[in-house]
C-alpha cells in the first residue's frame, strides 16, 4: 500500500515520532530529488535544442560561403573561357573528366569534389593574354608561344596568397597542368613525381578535351585519334598512371563527353 516503515506494539511515542519525521524528511528529499532531475532534463533538452540550431546555422553559413565561393570560381573560369573564345562546356566537361580519374586514382572523396572544382580554374591566366595571341585563328610563332605560355604563371599570380583550400589547388593546377612527366613541359620544367598530383590528372583531361574540341586553328580530332595520342606520349608527357587509369573508365569519360557535346559538334555523328 506504500507504507515505508513500521513500529511493532507496544510502541513509545518518541521513537514513533523520530521514525515519521525521518520519513517524511525522506520524502521530502526524494521529491526534491525528482523535481531536479526533472529541471536538468529540460535544461538538456533546452542546450541541446539550441546547439542543434547553432549547429544547423552555422552549416547553412558554411554551405552558403562554400556556394558563394563555387560561384565565384565558376565565373572567373567562365571568363577565362569566353576570352578565349571557347565554349564554357569545354570547363564542365574537362572538370568532370579530372573527378573521374581523381576517383579512379582512389583519391578521399573530399579530394575528388575538390580537384572537380578547382580544374576549373586551370586556365584563368588567360585573362592576361593578348586577344591577338589569344584568338589567333592559326598557329603561334615562337615569340607568341612563349607570351602564351605565361598563362600559367599569371593564374599562379591570379589565385595565389588565398587561404582557400579550393584556391590553393586551383593555384597548383593553374601553374602545373602544363608539366610534363619527362620534364620538358613548362612553365618550371618539372620532372615526375615532382609535379603535383592534380596537375598531373588534369593535364590528362585538359588535353583529352583540347584534342577532340574544335578550336579557332584546329579542327576536333576524333576519339581514336586522342586515344593515339595519350597512348603515345604516355611516359613523356603524362603520368603513365594517370593514362592507364583514364582508359579503365573510357566508358564514364565518353558519358561525360556526350553530356556536355558542344552545341556545335550535336547533330554530327559521333566520334568513335
Amino acid at each position: 500500500m506504500g507504507a515505508n516503515d513500521f513500529v511493532s506494539k507496544p510502541y513509545d511515542k518518541t521513537e514513533l515520532g523520530v521514525r515519521t519525521a525521518c520519513t517524511l524528511r525522506l520524502k521530502e528529499a526524494q521529491d526534491s530529488l525528482r523535481r531536479h532531475q526533472a529541471e536538468l532534463e529540460q535544461l538538456v533538452e533546452l542546450r541541446t535544442a539550441m546547439l542543434r540550431q547553432a549547429l544547423q546555422e552555422a552549416v547553412e553559413a558554411q554551405r552558403s560561403a562554400n556556394q558563394a565561393q563555387l560561384d565565384t570560381v565558376q565565373r572567373l573560369a567562365t571568363a577565362a573561357e569566353y576570352k578565349d573564345k571557347i565554349t564554357a562546356l569545354h570547363i564542365e566537361r574537362m572538370s568532370e573528366y579530372a573527378a573521374i580519374l581523381a576517383r579512379g586514382l582512389t583519391l578521399a572523396p573530399g579530394d575528388v569534389e575538390l580537384i572537380q572544382h578547382a580544374s576549373r580554374m586551370h586556365d584563368v591566366g588567360k585573362i592576361g593574354i593578348p586577344d591577338a595571341i589569344l584568338r589567333k585563328p592559326s598557329g603561334l610563332d615562337a615569340a607568341e608561344w612563349q607570351v602564351m605560355r605565361q598563362h600559367t604563371k599569371i593564374g599562379d599570380r591570379i589565385l595565389a596568397g588565398s587561404q582557400s583550400r579550393l584556391l590553393q589547388a586551383g593555384q597548383l593546377i593553374a601553374m602545373s597542368h602544363h608539366e610534363w612527366w619527362d620534364g620538358s613541359g613548362y612553365p618550371t620544367g618539372l620532372r615526375g613525381d615532382a609535379i603535383p598530383f592534380w596537375g598531373r590528372i588534369c593535364a590528362v583531361a585538359d588535353a583529352f578535351d583540347a584534342i577532340t574540341s574544335e578550336r579557332p586553328y584546329k579542327h576536333a580530332f576524333s576519339n581514336d585519334e586522342a586515344y593515339e595520342i595519350l597512348l603515345a606520349e604516355r611516359g613523356t608527357r603524362f603520368d603513365p598512371r594517370v593514362v592507364d587509369v583514364f582508359f579503365e573508365r573510357i566508358e564514364e569519360i565518353l558519358a561525360i563527353q556526350h553530356q556536355y557535346r558542344d552545341e556545335i559538334l550535336k547533330g554530327r555523328p559521333p566520334s568513335a
